[in-house]
């Protein structure tokens, strides 16, 4: 028998071996690699965000039809579909689609039952553009943290922007009319959105509080905790009692939460920085202080505004006794306003200066955005839509509760401005360009409180 032949194993060559600082050099340098392609990822996705917000630094026209901040939160929306329908996946978790999705039953209902079709497609379209298209939008566009921060500090830039416009208003008196002078800080939105520079500016009060408080970077917290105390200026120059409220309450959220005795220091600057502004340097003090007063005298000795204001949350609520589950319909407040209004009410608030002509400007929502839905959307409509944003600030303080203070510099601010909007809600009802500032700060809670991918890179613990 013939023997067969002998097949030799092949010949194994032991890899060649680095040395231990080579590998970890190695292995450092793939980690940045993928690093920067997330980070750049993350900042091309916001992109179209920060564009919304860069535009509200924009001058805007009062008799223009759409802003042009409003126009580009279409190209937000646009992108995050693009976005969905590329990653071939699942766009939302199951809490959120519901959060988002039971407000549209409530809007739907209460636009159905809206006096003209006119006022019904308006009505439907800015409520949905708010309180849904843009939110789920900003929450499928912001990937990370990264994105989370690129976001914050935009919003404080603007304010920066905004403050400095408003404050320079008041020192030449080009402001908007108040008490007889041009003086009130309004910043490029005009004498007919008084507001909205109080809302952006209070925004970047509360993101760079949160900021500051979150933050581990030595040279960003410093920096973060300049900006929040250079634009109490401008806030306070707006005369805007709602937004002073809402922010004193945020920022003292954030303060506690950060813990008691930071939040002593924090108090105590605060105070210091205060008095140097009004007492020292004479910011407004006058006019400040008798603002301030009239706070606590809203029952006692009521200026004309607060009179108007409360006449208006009067007939908002016997508006919906009248319409109790389903309201007087969309837009249809300003059509049963004065059949349910006493003669207290006046015709309208006054409003020139800052480059426009004297108007009368019509009362056409009660300031208060929870009676505003009370009364068109009934309490189906309170319980779709605001019952989703108490589900967001619920679930955005647990989460909160439960993650590590690493993530707490994108986590603080977010909480933060969520909790400003809820309370200057109060005081105030969407309307104007600044309104998109309000869809982006409930799709930055909805990314912190409810996204599956960039909530869970979020809360990594410390030490993970």
């Amino acid at each position: 028998m013939s023997t067969p032949p002998t097949v030799s194993a092949p010949v194994v060559r032991p890899r060649p071996t680095l040395p231990p600082p080579l590998r970890r050099a190695g292995s450092a340098l793939s980690s940045l690699s993928s690093l920067s392609s997330l980070s750049f990822l993350s900042f091309l996705s916001v992109l179209p965000i920060v564009a919304v917000v860069v535009l509200l630094g924009l001058p805007v026209s009062p008799d223009s039809a759409a802003a042009p901040a409003d126009a580009a939160s279409g190209l937000v929306v646009l992108c995050a579909v693009v976005q969905t329908v590329r990653g071939a996946r699942r766009p939302l978790p199951r809490t959120a689609a519901v959060v988002f999705e039971l407000p549209v039953v409530g809007i739907a209902v209460a636009a159905a039952g809206a006096l003209t079709t006119g006022d019904a497609l308006a009505g439907l379209v800015r409520y949905l553009q708010v309180f849904v298209l843009v939110p789920v939008a900003v929450l499928l566009l912001v990937r990370d943290r990264r994105g989370a921060r690129l976001v914050l500090w935009s919003l404080v830039g603007l304010a920066l922007w905004q403050g400095a416009v408003g404050v320079h208003q008041n020192l030449t008196g080009t402001g908007a009319l108040y008490q007889g002078a041009d003086i009130r800080a309004v910043g490029t939105f005009g004498p007919s959105d008084v507001l909205g520079m109080a809302t952006v500016v209070a925004f970047g009060v509360v993101a760079a509080t949160g900021l500051a408080l979150g933050t581990r970077e030595r040279l960003e917290r410093v920096v973060a905790a300049g900006c929040a105390v250079a634009l109490l200026v401008p806030l306070a120059l707006s005369f805007s009692r709602g937004a002073w409220i809402a922010t004193v309450v945020a920022c003292g959220a954030q303060l506690l939460l950060a813990g008691v005795r930071r939040a002593a220091k924090v108090f105590a600057a605060a105070a210091a920085v205060s008095v140097v502004l009004v007492g020292g340097l004479g910011v407004g003090a006058a006019v400040l202080e008798e603002r301030l007063t009239s706070v606590t005298q809203v029952a006692d000795a009521p200026d004309q505004s607060v009179v108007d204001r409360y006449t208006m949350w009067a007939a908002a609520g016997d508006m919906w006794r009248g319409h109790p589950v389903t309201g007087v319909g969309l837009k249809a407040f300003p059509a049963h306003r004065d059949g349910h209004a006493s003669l207290a009410l006046s015709s309208g608030s006054d409003t020139a200066g800052a480059g426009q002509a004297f108007r009368r400007q019509p009362l056409l929502s009660p300031h208060n955005q929870y009676l505003l839905i009370l009364s068109e959307q009934g309490l189906l409509g309170l319980l779709t839509v605001a019952g989703g944003w108490l589900a967001l600030l619920v679930c955005a303080l647990r989460r909160l509760r439960r993650s590590g203070r690493l993530v707490w510099d994108c986590a603080l601010p977010v909480c933060g401005l969520l909790l400003w909007q809820l309370v200057n809600f109060l005081y105030s009802d969407i309307g104007g360009p600044s309104t998109i500032l309000t869809a982006i700060c409930f799709g930055l809670a909805a990314w912190w409180a409810l996204a599956r991918d960039g909530a869970a890179a979020s809360t990594t613990k410390p030490g993970a």
